[in-house]
């Protein structure tokens, strides 16, 4: 469904019904859309592990800065 901004405005809490019954709208300024309302969601699951691999490391993470660059943090 495509709504214009001022229909959006007078009409939000009528269109949030809709969005959380699943429904997408896409709101429009002169015809040309600019946003989207969808459902938000609330079951995103986080897999930990799921990155193992991805990024090593270096040996040298811990080692000091070299001083040119160390004096920006330090001023």
């Amino acid at each position: 469904m495509e709504v214009g901004v001022h229909e959006a405005k007078t009409q939000l809490s009528q269109l949030l019904r809709r969005v959380a019954a699943g429904e997408e709208v896409i709101i429009a300024r002169g015809g040309k859309p600019i946003a989207k309302l969808v459902p938000y969601d609330t079951q995103m699951t986080r897999i930990l592990g799921r990155d193992v691999g991805l990024f090593e490391v270096p040996e040298d993470f811990n080692r000091p800065l070299p001083p040119e660059i160390q004096r920006h943090f330090e001023s």
